[in-house]
């Protein structure tokens, strides 16, 4: 039997096609996927990276309910087109506290991973109400429902919890002071002082964001939104970034 013949054998039997078919994208993605596990400029902590605080991570959450990441990436790749339009390419350790992960698969709108502090809080709170005032060529819809719905961050110390099951490091003190962290990053007269001790500065040496990022009195859906857009990309500091492979 020739190989055409032996070709033909397999395709023509959807099974046996199917079998095949998965050992081979199997070993290609083990092939593709260990290795990276082991490389240290992969999986390398670079400093100035921190856990989400309990705010922020209820605006993660909005963000993924609301299905931003069907037309938002979160990954600059390193091409010069993403890099000169976006700023560096994505670190892998910029997600090391992201479960799951919001690299995205599509671009409708631009990419989200360097958005932190591109925009006052007053034009997010314009965008996510009608997008088409500022953007006036946006397709996304409108999501001012968020100034309306009040959070009270009723299970937001089990949202912490859960999050360190899974590896992200919050100590005792985190979970402990989830609430309190909730509702005094959006209250700049309030009292942040313990909120900014155990979340620290970012890498340029700026402490938490605390104001009341939608402007109106109630801790909203929107003030959680915008907290996690406005922490984004803001971590680490490129200007004394070296890569691994070049230090």
């Amino acid at each position: 039997m020739g190989i055409l013949d032996r070709h033909k054998a397999i395709e023509t039997h959807a099974t046996l096609l199917m079998v095949l078919s998965l050992l081979v994208v199997s070993i290609g993605g083990i092939v593709q996927i260990v290795p990276l596990f082991y490389l240290e400029n992969t999986i390398e902590k670079v400093e100035g990276m921190r856990p989400y605080t309990p705010l922020e991570l209820a605006g993660r959450n909005i963000y993924i309910r609301e299905g931003c990441y069907g037309c938002h990436s979160q990954m600059i790749r390193p091409m010069r087109d993403e890099v000169e339009r976006y700023g560096h390419y994505s670190l892998a350790a910029e997600s090391m506290y992201d479960y799951p992960f919001q690299w995205g698969s599509k671009r409708t709108g631009p990419d989200l991973a360097r958005v932190g502090g591109r925009y006052s809080d007053e034009w997010h709170v314009d965008h996510f109400t009608y997008a088409r005032d500022v953007v006036p060529e946006s397709v996304m819809p409108p999501y001012g429902f968020l100034l309306r719905n009040v959070i009270d961050g009723e299970y937001i110390q089990d949202v912490v919890k859960t999050n360190r099951m899974v590896g992200v490091p919050y100590s005792d003190e985190m979970v402990e002071n989830a609430l309190a962290d909730f509702t005094a990053q959006a209250d700049p007269l309030g009292d942040y002082d313990g909120l900014e001790a155990r979340y620290g500065e970012d890498a340029f040496g700026t402490p938490v964001n605390v104001r009341n990022f939608d402007g109106h009195a109630d801790l909203t859906e929107m003030d959680a939104l915008i907290a996690y857009m406005q922490v984004l990309g803001t971590m680490v500091d490129f200007s004394t970034f070296t890569p691994v492979a070049n230090r």
